[in-house]
């Protein structure tokens, strides 16, 4: 029997006794996860939008005639404190549109006066002389005017973009039938009636362009600017019968499907040596895949040609009326269409539009969409969708849809059957091997969406998410 003093037993409580976890490790098989990444989303829009099969890669939108009447927008450039409005946009008021001569448009451009307004000012009264056209460059008015019961009654909000009074440019003696009260404070370009008709006098195009104008005829159109279906009803014995047609668009819009594609490269001796537990080509490419689905969601909304903001109509975008997303605001775009069956708004807006409902004592709805409980209102879902950009004044939209071929509604465009197709209109293709033994697959998505009539497709404009108060 051994007997260790007491600096041995010291010295052995400090030596390891058993194999430690760092050693063991190596003869130890980890848990792994398959790879993770941070940008995929819900896609909500990509799973809820109905997706309608193009052969040819274009998709036609047939409509009924309308007429245009001038309801783009007009764009500024800003330098300073200096607001000017660029002269090419001018054509987008009625009593310019098609008018091309650049080097007037420039000079109507230098006789707009920038006019800076406050919160709560009126830039014109009701009754007066309409003899000014207005450009709104920044913020946002009200039109005010009587109500049926004496009261003044809101009949509409502009903001960035929008003009008004474009009528006293061709008509004589117009008045203004309401009146524009600030909202916010803001900048305007004002275009007077006497500069427009001084130029016109010493320009003879552009005095031309004008006659021609005033002498169009008055089309027959129902409230949407359609050409009218002559009809008669309420008539009793023989009476003649109108005859009449339904005239088509005789140039209607053609989408063209979109790509997203990339070039995935694997080289082969990872492939070979490297594949277990978990296949390397394969977590690469869903991940690819995942990317790309993501490119396509925000694609749909903001892509210049047929992104659903760029394709609003202006008709169907107004602005909320005290900034922040209130109920009323909500309630003002779901009655602007038939049928909407989804809203979409960024995760922030939602959370905006929460706040507003909690400061009324309201609870929002939820609905459930595909086991998943959705905030609603009125029944209709609202969708997280973080695509839909957020301005540096901590602005957004919420947009809002009718679906559907069958509803006149918006629709995803796609084509299936695609060579080495994986999911539907998205392919994977094998490039083959280079001389650095790398392969290299090839991925392709094609997309786009349309927009049947204009009222399927609606938003709710400069939406304020950093309201707490």
């Amino acid at each position: 029997m051994s007997v260790q003093t007491g600096s041995e037993v010291r010295e052995g409580q400090q030596s390891q006794r058993s194999l430690g976890t760092a050693a063991a490790r190596n003869l130890a098989t980890t848990t792994k996860s398959a790879p993770q990444m941070q940008e995929i989303t819900s896609r909500w829009l990509l799973r809820m939008l109905p997706w309608v099969q193009v052969q040819g890669g274009t998709y036609r939108v047939n409509r009924r005639l309308s007429y245009s009447v001038g309801d783009g927008r007009v764009t500024f450039i800003k330098t300073g404190d200096r607001v000017q409005v660029i002269p090419a946009e001018l054509g987008e008021l009625p009593a310019l549109r098609g008018y091309e001569d650049v080097d007037v448009l420039e000079e109507l451009a230098q006789r707009c006066q920038q006019r800076d307004f406050t919160v709560g000012e009126e830039l014109t009264s009701f009754g007066s002389e309409a003899d000014q056209v207005f450009l709104l460059a920044h913020g946002r008015v009200d039109k005010v005017g009587p109500g049926p019961y004496g009261d003044d009654a809101v009949l509409a909000t502009l903001a960035d973009g929008a003009y008004f009074g474009d009528q006293s440019l061709t008509e004589e003696g117009a008045i203004w039938e309401y009146t524009a009260r600030a909202a916010t404070s803001g900048t305007a370009l004002v275009l007077s009636r006497q500069d427009f008709l001084l130029l016109a006098d010493r320009v003879e195009s552009l005095a031309r362009h004008v006659e021609q104008v005033r002498a169009l005829p008055a089309q027959r159109t129902n409230k949407y600017g359609e050409a009218a279906i002559d009809l008669s009803s309420g008539h009793v014995g023989e009476a003649a019968l109108p005859g009449t047609f339904v005239d088509y668009d005789a140039r209607p819009r053609e989408y063209e499907l979109s790509v997203a594609q990339t070039v995935l490269r694997v080289h082969t001796r990872v492939a070979d040596l490297y594949n277990q537990p978990m296949n390397q080509t394969e977590q690469q490419l869903r991940l690819t895949v995942e990317a790309l689905r993501e490119r396509q969601e925000h694609e749909l909304v903001n892509n210049a040609e047929f992104g659903l903001l760029s394709n609003c109509d202006y008709d169907q975008r107004i602005q909320p009326h005290d900034g922040a997303p209130s109920p009323d605001d909500l309630d003002s775009l779901l009655a602007m269409r038939r049928g909407t069956k989804m809203l979409l708004a960024h995760p922030k807006a939602i959370a905006a539009i929460g706040r507003e409902l909690n400061k009324r004592g309201l609870y929002p709805d939820s609905v459930d969409v595909a086991g998943n409980h959705v905030p609603a209102w009125r029944g209709v879902p609202i969708f997280p969708c973080n695509k839909i950009p957020i301005s540096d004044a901590r602005t957004t939209s919420i947009i809002a849809l009718r679906t559907g071929e069958a509803e006149q509604g918006v629709i995803g465009l796609h084509q299936t059957g695609i060579p080495d197709e994986i999911e539907p209109s998205l392919s994977v293709r094998f490039m083959g091997i280079s001389e650095q033994a790398i392969i290299s697959y090839l991925v392709t998505a094609y997309y786009s969406a349309a927009v049947l009539v204009p009222d399927a497709l609606g938003v709710l404009e400069n939406v304020e998410i950093g309201r707490w108060s």
